[in-house]
């Protein structure tokens, strides 16, 4: 019989041992680790529930990556660099099988951002991962999701709308052209935290919040929080030609509501757009302005002609109708 403390030293022993400052990290009561001088410490902590935040099926390899991906996002939208994680995983079964596949996903992440597992507990269970990361900012370099101000250019990187494409093609909703599928299935399975770019912005950005709900609802949060309002238009939002192709049949709802972008949406003092542009010209994800900061609280959506748009969803709710 295999017991739980054989699985954490089968499949993820190894992955305490990638950073130099984890003191004592699995095996014991606590992990013990030393931050470094004159930096603060970032958390942030995420589940994910088969069945709700990945399909049943879904490749284990892809579930370890997806798990840990959404919470370096987190620490992104902060411009903080990784350091440690926690791991809360609840299984129906020891499957050598997919615990061999959920680690070498969660890993292969883990070592590309140069992130420790240091800690965390496994159960019986309905399948869910949890995972807390923690990493660091200088000393009042986090960016928040509170300093947007009026005059301010709202800013997405990346394409919105892929994950959602790949989620449809999964649930086969939708038919996509052959040349757009393995990316955007990859998009939805395996999102890239922007950890490299969001670097670029400690200093320049007022505000940030990276995008898992939907634009329309992970915006207004950041307005919510900054007690100010914004005007976006539908024209200048990043789509990629995947989704142009199917762009009739799905329109802009998708784009604005869909989540699961993991991209990250910012704002950025005018004064700032120079510095910003030129740091920000050497990432392939590339970015794009799509609005702008206003005293009037609440987010305007322009259309074409300047019409008002009326979104049907604002975004994603675990609880919506319950």
């Amino acid at each position: 019989m295999t017991g739980e403390f054989d699985l954490i030293r089968r499949y993820f022993w190894d992955a305490s041992s990638l950073r130099d400052d984890v003191v004592t990290g699995i095996g014991d009561d606590c992990a013990v680790l030393a931050p470094p001088l004159g930096m603060e410490l970032v958390v942030s902590t995420d589940t994910l529930v088969e069945g709700v935040h990945f399909p049943e099926g879904t490749h284990p390899s892809d579930v370890g990556y997806k798990a840990l991906a959404v919470n370096l996002s987190d620490l992104a939208a902060m411009g903080a660099d990784p350091a440690w994680f926690l791991l809360n995983l609840t299984l129906p079964r020891a499957d050598a099988e997919w615990l061999s596949g959920f680690s070498k996903g969660l890993l292969q992440l883990a070592r590309d951002y140069h992130i420790a597992l240091v800690g965390g507990d496994t159960t019986r269970g309905p399948l869910s991962v949890t995972i807390t990361v923690h990493g660091f900012v200088p000393q009042g370099g986090a960016i928040r999701r509170r300093g947007a101000r009026p005059g301010d250019v709202v800013y997405v990187t990346g394409f919105l709308g892929q994950a959602i494409l790949g989620l449809k093609c999964w649930r086969r909703e939708i038919d996509l052209p052959e040349e757009f599928l393995p990316g955007a299935l990859d998009r939805f399975l395996r999102p890239a935290p922007r950890l490299d770019e969001a670097r670029v912005l400690r200093g320049l950005a007022s505000a940030a919040i990276d995008l898992s709900d939907g634009l329309a609802a992970d915006l207004g949060h950041l307005l919510e929080a900054s007690e100010v309002g914004a005007r976006v238009w539908l024209e200048r939002l990043p789509v990629s030609p995947a989704y142009d192709s199917v762009f009739g049949s799905m329109g802009w709802d998708p784009v604005l509501a869909g989540g699961d972008d993991y991209e990250l949406c910012f704002t950025l003092p005018p004064e700032q757009r120079r510095a910003f542009h030129g740091r920000f010209v050497d990432f392939s994800c590339g970015f794009a302005e799509i609005g702008e900061i206003e005293a009037e609280p609440g987010l305007r959506l322009i259309g074409a002609g300047g019409s008002p748009y009326a979104l049907a969803c604002p975004g994603y709710d675990h609880f919506a109708g319950s």
